[in-house]
């Protein structure tokens, strides 16, 4: 079961490369997001390019901000399988997975990270996935899937996915791209 709210950017407004002023099942911590058709073109990702398989109609880039950051926190459940009790006893692990990636050989990049946090909110790990250079890409536009993937520290009661959209060279287009965002738990069927 995906934990992420809106991790294939198919709600809410949008559907062009102008930005959106909210994102559902996120906070706009910084900057200006868009919500972009895969349809769009002008140089943005097509379904012709490298992406998800499975992808929706619409994928997130970071507007026209320098920087954009995005945030969402997620309870972890607190019974069952992958409850409190079996992260307490060190049997579930978590899978966070996103296709990041950008336009042509720019620089500009997204990043997404999960701060798995106690009781208290203070933080107790930290996964980071990306951005994805351009010459991880081949120099062209389109986005590649990484994948962590770590036993969830024991204590853990939330996580905070934090997804930033750096630009890094000239114009006024923040050309990092993020899409099928997942954070997933599994048990590891260890003995209580």
């Amino acid at each position: 079961m995906n934990l992420v709210v809106n991790g294939d950017a198919e709600s809410g407004p949008g559907g062009s490369a102008e930005p959106v002023g909210s994102v559902t099942g996120w906070v706009v911590a910084q900057g200006a997001p868009a919500l972009v058709g895969y349809d769009v073109g002008g140089g943005y990702p097509t379904v012709a390019d490298p992406g998800p398989a499975r992808r929706g109609s619409r994928f997130f880039s970071g507007g026209n901000s320098p920087r954009t950051a995005l945030v969402q926190d997620v309870a972890l459940p607190a019974a069952g399988p992958t409850g409190r009790a079996a992260v307490d006893a060190g049997q579930v692990r978590y899978t966070l997975t996103a296709w990041l990636g950008g336009y042509a050989a720019q620089e500009d990049g997204a990043r997404l990270s999960v701060e798995f946090r106690d009781n208290a909110g203070t933080p107790v790990a930290l996964s980071v996935l990306g951005p994805v250079g351009a010459a991880e890409r081949g120099a062209r536009t389109g986005l590649l899937e990484r994948t962590a993937s770590a036993a969830v520290p024991p204590g853990s009661r939330s996580a905070r996915l934090l997804l930033v959209f750096t630009r890094s060279g000239g114009g006024t287009s923040n050309d990092g791209y993020a899409d099928a965002m997942t954070l997933s738990l599994t048990t590891t069927g260890g003995r209580k």
